[in-house]
């Protein structure tokens, strides 16, 4: 994925969880690299390099970010490699990049490598997003899926076997069934699974996987009876040539509010569940010891660049949110708060 222009990410709470806290690709080896030719006033001899890798779904975001902060510091190299979130924390827990992008939390097994490693690390949550179930444009008949019609379609047990748009319901025409998705390295494939199956990382295997989100929209754009998955900010970028399909999730306490259409009003609104969730970069507290990288990422966590968080099509947190992720820079608070707990549903002011 290298779309630099990404829109429309999102919030992740319901109702009452919003009220809470108010009170997710390309190959491993494609680089995006900013230097010295920014254009913007200078406002600091600053100067070094910083390494960044990992999620497709948040390489827009932390784009141009990078972009903004070299107007005022064009002397700071930034490089930013995309190779899932899960390769990004292969690399950043062998030491080989600075800051790594996840469209999910870190994983047991990965904190572990990096405790191995003497990797200790910063987890800093920034911005909302939110996943789109998407189809052909021509499709006229997937208008809502319910959350039990995505795991009927998605979960292991339907391999080989749901393999018609028939067989999603009865009244879905003889209409053969093809499936895209993230790659298995991708954050957005391990929140969609556990959202959807209850189980991160389990799935169907007969499908057509990448890290590259422009693949999914090329593959689903050309076959009518496509059905996929990505970051919404992808739908909103082709919605010429594909359509997001509305999310019932069948949720007795979500007031009834049966097919909820991804929006961003719909995910500030709580309603647009259980596909929404937030985005993180992590940060090596050896390379926090540089000034550089010190300044990116207060920079990347300040509220009062929320415009850029907005401007890329991810929603920004409310402020209590924003002052417990400024908490856990200025104390270098290492670890993650996310190792025995799931997104789904999460409420960032308490987790925090």
């Amino acid at each position: 994925m290298f779309v630099s222009n990404s829109k429309n990410k999102f919030y992740l709470v319901f109702p009452l969880i919003l009220a809470g806290v108010l009170g997710s690709c390309a190959s491993n080896n494609t680089t995006a690299t900013s230097g010295n030719n920014s254009t913007g006033n200078k406002t600091s001899s600053l100067s070094g390099s910083i390494s960044i890798d990992g999620s497709s779904t948040v390489f827009p975001l932390t784009e141009i970010m990078s972009e903004e902060f070299q107007n005022s510091y064009p002397d700071v190299r930034i490089a930013i490699g995309v190779s899932g979130t899960g390769g990004g924390f292969k690399k950043f827990c062998a030491g080989e990049t600075d800051i790594s992008n996840a469209s999910r939390p870190i994983k047991p097994s990965e904190a572990e490598e990096c405790a191995k490693n003497s990797i200790n690390f910063i987890e800093i949550p920034v911005a909302f997003d939110a996943l789109s179930v998407v189809v052909h444009k021509d499709n006229d008949w997937a208008y809502c899926l319910t959350a039990a019609e995505l795991k009927k379609v998605w979960s292991p047990g339907a391999q080989g076997k749901i393999t018609n748009w028939n067989q999603v319901r009865d009244n879905f025409p003889d209409q053969p069934l093809s499936l895209y998705a993230p790659g298995t390295d991708s954050g957005t494939f391990d929140y969609f699974t556990e959202a959807i199956n209850g189980d991160g990382g389990v799935a169907r295997g007969d499908v057509t996987s990448t890290e590259d989100d422009n693949v999914i929209v090329q593959g689903v754009s050309g076959d009518l009876g496509s059905l996929g998955y990505f970051g919404l900010a992808y739908l909103e970028e082709n919605v010429d040539k594909i359509h997001g399909v509305n999310i019932d999730n069948e949720d007795p306490n979500d007031g009834g509010d049966g097919c909820v259409e991804p929006t961003v009003a719909n995910v500030e609104q709580g309603l647009y569940q259980p596909l929404a969730r937030p985005l993180f970069i992590y940060v090596s507290e050896s390379a926090l010891a540089r000034a550089e990288v010190q300044a990116f990422a207060n920079y990347y966590a300040d509220e009062a660049n929320g415009d850029l968080v907005a401007e890329s099509g991810y929603i920004t947190f409310p402020s209590p949110v924003y002052t417990k992720v400024k908490e856990r820079l200025e104390t270098k608070k290492m670890g993650s708060a996310f190792l025995e707990i799931s997104t789904v549903g999460v409420n960032l002011q308490d987790v925090l």
